[in-house]
């Protein structure tokens, strides 16, 4: 019964993540209360649909209910193809669209781990303006090594601090992701990182729309982002993916950034894997 005991445990982990008490999870399932209790407690091994109805009530990432299912024995439900498998060319075709057309704003597509896996142009050309490079193709660490962008970035609190808030939550939301508890700590062992980051703060509330504002020479620029998501994903990699687009918050920075375009050659947009 060790396998259906670490069911259990991964059960109450992730409804304490979504505060549901048992009698929640069961009436959202339609099973008792009594049921899911000896399933969390290691009496009772549940059927392959069983997992598969509290995975979706618990709202778990693919990856994770690919993970129960495994836990309680049974095989993984979903796939996860690296972008350039072929079942996954429409979609790749369809991101860099998306990062092709954003230009001249820099853009970039994220794993659920901030690692940027695709940049357009504009993204890599406005790194080499304000630090000659980044050297991390992680974006957390981007903004958390005094030695990245870090120090382009005026109002660093800020964003860093939002940055915070989202790793806590997402470790919160993923109890069993050790990777984001990892990134997590990562972050934090930066120095001047405010001993307050290091608790979650249920208190916190994002900013309705939060600006990042850089410097370079004196000028100051500032960026907006809108992330976009896949729906109804059924592969683990398409769950996980997310592309950030930046638009410029005033004139001066629109006009940098296609100042930057001219300079950069023929001026060719396209998009690039990191």
């Amino acid at each position: 019964m060790i396998r259906d005991r670490h069911v259990g445990a991964l059960l109450r982990e992730w409804r304490a993540a979504r505060r549901m008490s048992q009698l929640d999870l069961a009436l959202e399932t339609g099973t008792s209360s009594r049921h899911l209790s000896c399933v969390e407690t290691g009496k009772t091994a549940p059927s392959r649909q069983m997992v598969t109805k509290l995975a979706e009530a618990l709202k778990m990432p693919l990856r994770e209910r690919n993970a129960l299912l495994l836990a309680a024995g049974y095989a993984p439900e979903y796939t996860e193809r690296g972008l350039d498998a072929p079942e996954l060319t429409q979609v790749k075709r369809a991101i860099q669209f998306i990062v092709e057309q954003q230009e001249p704003y820099p853009a970039f597509v994220m794993n659920r781990r901030w690692d940027i896996l695709m940049a357009n142009r504009a993204a890599m050309r406005m790194a080499t303006y304000l630090r000659n490079g980044s050297r991390h193709t992680n974006m957390v660490l981007q903004f958390f090594d005094p030695e990245d962008l870090r120090a382009a970035v005026v109002n660093w609190e800020e964003v860093a601090g939002d940055l915070i808030r989202h790793l806590h939550d997402e470790v919160a939301a993923a109890p069993s992701d050790v990777r984001a508890r990892a990134l997590l700590d990562r972050a934090l062992a930066y120095p001047a990182v405010p001993p307050r980051w290091h608790e979650r703060d249920l208190a916190a509330a994002p900013p309705p729309l939060l600006t990042v504002k850089f410097r370079k020479d004196g000028r100051e620029l500032s960026f907006f982002s809108t992330i976009t998501t896949f729906g109804t994903p059924r592969d683990v990699t398409i769950d996980e993916l997310r592309i950030e687009c930046t638009f410029p918050a005033d004139d001066a920075t629109a006009d940098l950034c296609r100042a930057l375009v001219r300079q950069d050659g023929d001026g060719v947009s396209s998009s690039r894997s990191r």
